[in-house]
């Protein structure tokens, strides 16, 4: 099984290139939320590491592979190289805070897409692989609040896990029909992505229940 997990139809080194840069990205997320933490340089660089590699690791453990951000060393140097630039340029990445958060998005998408992707090529049935994508794209964020002592943002009313299960599930039940069109997997990447921006643009969030709506405060 190659260390790249690959949507059929693409190219792996395209693939390689993506999932890299989405690594760097979601580290920075980690990173950011380190250094507001007051954590030391070492903090900073394992909480980008954790964001930026746990949901994939995650992921290879329950379905028995070895991880495989451990196989190669390009992912480790990308989430590294997230938490130093977060050490020494936090002021410069909060002024294109929203930026990020856009790139983002498209790091969930990629990981969302890729991560049930290879649940399938394991043989895994269409929920399981619908979760695991899910997981992929979410799973280091929620690893960073816990560490840090908070409540995942993803268990909060942002509206974050949702559209990684949206596209985890275009692309399990394309694939589970029978094809193998490169469409699909773009699809499914840009309605995650979509639904994510659309969430951030407009302020949609998961509503929580009636009884605690009066102490309802928006997250950053």
């Amino acid at each position: 099984m190659s260390p790249v997990d690959v949507p059929h139809g693409f190219d792996p080194t395209l693939i390689l290139v993506l999932n890299l840069a989405g690594t760097f990205v979601f580290g920075i997320s980690g990173g950011l939320a380190a250094v507001r933490a007051k954590l030391d340089l070492f903090g900073v660089v394992v909480l980008s590491a954790v964001v930026g590699l746990a949901g994939g690791i995650t992921r290879d453990l329950l379905i028995f592979a070895p991880p495989a951000t451990f196989r190669d060393w390009r992912y480790l140097a990308a989430a590294g190289a997230a938490g130093l630039v977060c050490f020494f340029g936090r002021p410069a990445l909060e002024r294109v805070q929203r930026s990020v958060l856009v790139f983002d998005a498209f790091g969930l998408g990629l990981f969302c897409v890729t991560g049930a992707t290879k649940a399938l090529d394991f043989g895994l049935g269409p929920v399981p692989a619908i979760l695991l994508g899910a997981i992929t794209g979410v799973g280091g964020g929620i690893l960073r609040d816990v560490l840090l002592r908070d409540v995942p943002v993803v268990l909060r009313h942002d509206l974050y896990a949702i559209p990684a299960l949206l596209g985890a599930a275009i692309l399990v039940l394309a694939q589970k029909s029978g094809t193998s069109s490169p469409v699909f997997p773009i699809l499914a990447a840009a309605v995650c992505i979509g639904v994510r921006l659309a969430g951030l643009k407009y302020g949609v969030n998961v509503p929580i229940a009636p009884s605690e709506r009066h102490d309802d405060r928006s997250f950053d």
